[in-house]
C-alpha cells in the first residue's frame, strides 16, 4: 500500500530499523563510556521515536491481514476451555509465588488473582451481558488501583527520589507519552491515514465500544480531510495510561542508572538496563505480530498467529495486555530492588 506522500510499508520498516540502530549504538557507546550518559538518553529518545514512527507508518500503510475461518488452528468452542485453563494456571502460578518466593507480600499473589480473572471474565458472563457487567467495570478499575498500591508499598520511596533527578525524569516522561501514542496508533484508537469505512465528513459523536472486557462511552472524533481519526474512552485511557506509566517509569529508572554509574566513573555491570530494556520491547512489539508474520513468513504461518492472539474472540488477546502489565510491573519492582540492595545504593537514591 501506497500513501499520500508516495510512502510504502518498506518505509516505515526502513524508518524503524534507523530508529533501533540508533538506540543500539546509544546505549553501546554509554556502555563504553564513549558518550555522557545525558548524550546518550538523548540519542536513545530520538531512536525511539524514529523505530515508533516507523512501526505507526508500516502499520498505517501495510493491508490488514484478511483470514478465513478454514485457517483458524482451532475450534472457537474450544475458546472457553482454553480462557479457563489459562486464566486458572495464572492465579495457580500467582499463589505459588506468593507461598515460596513473596509470602511476605500477599499484593502479588492478589494481583495475579486479578489478571487471571481478566483472561476468564469474558466466559464467567456468557453473552451480551458480559458487555456491561459490573464485574467488568470493576476489574477494569481495579487493574490500576492493585498496580499502584504495589508500587506504593514496594517503590514508591525511590520513585519520588529516581524522579527528583530531571534528567531521569523528562527521559521518562518522553518514553511514556511515545509509548502511549504508540498503543494508540497500533490498537487504532488513533490514526493520521485514510482508511475507508469512515464518514465522509467531518463528525463528533459518542458510542458505545468494547474496550478490554466491557463497553465504553466512546468519543470518536472524524476528519476526513486532515486525515485525522481518535477515539477516547475511559477504558482506554485506564489501560493506555497504566501501560504508558509504566514504560516510562522503567525508562526513568534506566536514566538514573546511567547517571549514577557516570558519577561513579564504572561502565554498566548490571542487568538491571538489559532486563527493562528486554521487557518494553517484548510488550510494545506484541500488537504487530501478526502483520510481521504476514509479510516474513506468508499467510499460512501468520494466521494461525492472527487467530489466536489478535482475533477479538480469542480469549487468549487479553494475554498481551495482562502479561505486558505484569511484565513491566514486575522489570520495574526488580530494577529498584537491584538498586536499593547494591552498594551504590545511596548514590541511587541521592537527587542531583
Amino acid at each position: 500500500m501506497t500513501g499520500a506522500a508516495g510512502l510504502t510499508e518498506m518505509h516505515g520498516i526502513g524508518l524503524s530499523l534507523i530508529g533501533v540502530a540508533i538506540v543500539g549504538g546509544a546505549v553501546g557507546f554509554e556502555r563504553r563510556n564513549r558518550v555522557r550518559p545525558t548524550v546518550a538518553l538523548a540519542a536513545v529518545f530520538i531512536g525511539l521515536v524514529l523505530a515508533t514512527a516507523g512501526a505507526v507508518l508500516f502499520d498505517g500503510l501495510s493491508a490488514d491481514p484478511q483470514y478465513v475461518a478454514a485457517s483458524i488452528p482451532f475450534s472457537r468452542s474450544l475458546y472457553p476451555l482454553i480462557a479457563f485453563i489459562t486464566g486458572i494456571t495464572i492465579m495457580i502460578g500467582s499463589l505459588a509465588a506468593g507461598l515460596f518466593r513473596w509470602p511476605t507480600r500477599p499484593r502479588y499473589t492478589g494481583l495475579g488473582f486479578l489478571l487471571g480473572l481478566w483472561v476468564i471474565y469474558p466466559y464467567l458472563i456468557p453473552g451480551p451481558a458480559s458487555n456491561s457487567h459490573p464485574l467488568g467495570y470493576v476489574l477494569v478499575l481495579s487493574l490500576p488501583i492493585a498496580v499502584g498500591y504495589i508500587l506504593k508499598k514496594d517503590a514508591a520511596h525511590v520513585i519520588r527520589d529516581v524522579l527528583r533527578d530531571s534528567v531521569a525524569r523528562r527521559f521518562g516522561l518522553g518514553v511514556g507519552l511515545v509509548a502511549g501514542l504508540f498503543f494508540l496508533f497500533i490498537t487504532g484508537y488513533l490514526s493520521v491515514f485514510p482508511e475507508e469505512g469512515l464518514p465522509h465528513q467531518s463528525t463528533t459523536v459518542v458510542l458505545p465500544i468494547i474496550y478490554q472486557l466491557v463497553s465504553w462511552p466512546t468519543l470518536e472524533i472524524v476528519r476526513p480531510h486532515i486525515p485525522f481519526f481518535l477515539a477516547l474512552s475511559p477504558g482506554l485511557v485506564i489501560i493506555v495510561g497504566l501501560l504508558s506509566s509504566l514504560i516510562g517509569l522503567n525508562a526513568a529508572i534506566i536514566a538514573r542508572y546511567w547517571r549514577i554509574e557516570e558519577h561513579a566513573g564504572l561502565t554498566e555491570g548490571t542487568t538491571g538496563t538489559a532486563t527493562v530494556v528486554g521487557s518494553c520491547t517484548c510488550g510494545c512489539c506484541g500488537p504487530l505480530v501478526a502483520k510481521i508474520g504476514l509479510l516474513a513468513l506468508g499467510p499460512s504461518v501468520a494466521a494461525p498467529l492472527y487467530w489466536v492472539f489478535v482475533d477479538p474472540a480469542s480469549p487468549l488477546t487479553v494475554l498481551f495486555i495482562v502479561g505486558t502489565i505484569a511484565l513491566f510491573t514486575g522489570s520495574l519492582i526488580n530494577s529498584i530492588e537491584s538498586a536499593v540492595g547494591s552498594d551504590r545504593a545511596e548514590e541511587f537514591l541521592q537527587s542531583d
